[in-house]
């Protein structure tokens, strides 16, 4: 099966990372946000990958240039925002026909894709949307889903909270037949709302809902917790954990480190404290320094005694 990976943003909330890094190859402890992302799909259903993006093009294809993947990955470019339709519709030269898949490219999740394509293939229809439940509703795609019979009975983008059909929500994982390219309009456009709206109303729409864990990576607070959720259920390769934290290898840590992600050859200095954070390779937290809910760029230096809470530090910057 082929699947579309959605990549086209600048990743702007995470922000001076993604200024020299496009966010789809920061990384998740050992292995890049996308890596992560296709992690979903067990390796035997995918035949090849296809990474719509915008920015940062050639560094995705030296990225990948270098793997040994068992899929094959091709960079389809936006030269324009095309919103999510319009992306999915950039890549149709490149799918086989059939039955394809489309992730949102910073979503860390256990959703079982094997299982979403059994339900689409048993229910019928033109797409499958992975649902998840959350207390407000109002800045997704809502469903008013029959558990019944599987449809989505209609679909709203981004309602006010008190007139959401639900609390299930568009979870960013659809299953797709190449038919949904007739209901697309040309050019730019929204697949939630300008094609899922319809054929929700026409009975054509699927609903899977799943639990377990789903983070939209997208933020620097959702940034760390996709890493304390792979920390929590041992989504690493390399490195060791201890308590609740990750430590790549090559760290020298003689601080309290907690709900966190170390980067490899990281040192964490004596009497300094690093929490909810995460601190990739190279970086240096000096002694007594205060760390709390930062994103902490390669190489970075934090002096002795500084106390820094809620910011992102980039590559290679001092903080005195």
């Amino acid at each position: 099966m082929d699947v579309v990976v959605l990549a086209g943003g600048f990743g702007t909330r995470l922000r001076p990372w993604t200024q020299s890094t496009p966010k789809p190859l920061l990384p998740i402890l050992d292995r890049s946000m996308i890596e992560r992302v296709v992690d979903v799909l067990p390796k035997s259903l995918v035949d090849r990958v296809m990474i719509a993006a915008g920015y940062g093009i050639e560094q995705m294809r030296e990225h990948f240039s270098d793997m040994d993947l068992p899929y094959e990955v091709v960079i389809v470019e936006e030269t324009e925002p095309l919103g999510t339709g319009g992306a999915i519709a950039n890549c149709k030269e490149h799918l086989s026909s059939g039955t394809f898949c489309v992730i949102n490219g910073d979503l860390i999740t256990s959703l079982r894709v094997d299982e979403m394509l059994e339900f689409h293939q048993e229910n019928g229809g033109v797409a499958t949307i992975s649902l998840w439940e959350v207390e407000d509703p109002s800045r997704f795609g809502v469903a008013d889903y029959n558990s019944e019979n599987g449809k989505i009975r209609r679909f709203q983008e981004k309602p006010p909270r008190e007139e959401a059909y639900s609390n299930l929500i568009n979870a960013g994982t659809y299953i797709l037949e190449s038919e949904i390219f007739r209901l697309m309009p040309e050019g730019a456009h929204s697949i939630e709302r300008d094609v899922y709206e319809g054929l929700a109303a026409a009975g054509g729409l699927n609903g899977f809902p799943f639990e377990g864990w789903f983070v939209d990576a997208g933020t620097p607070s959702s940034y760390v917790e996709a890493v304390q959720v792979c920390i929590a259920n041992g989504r690493y390769d390399s490195g060791a954990v201890d308590g609740d934290s990750w430590f790549g290898d090559g760290c020298n840590i003689a601080g309290d480190v907690s709900g966190s992600g170390i980067g490899a050859g990281t040192t964490i200095g004596e009497g300094s404290i690093v929490s909810n954070s995460v601190v990739l390779d190279g970086a240096v937290v000096g002694a007594g320094a205060r760390i709390e809910r930062c994103l902490v760029g390669k190489g970075a230096r934090i002096e002795n005694s500084v106390e820094i809470t809620d910011r992102i530090i980039g590559n290679g910057e001092e903080i005195r």
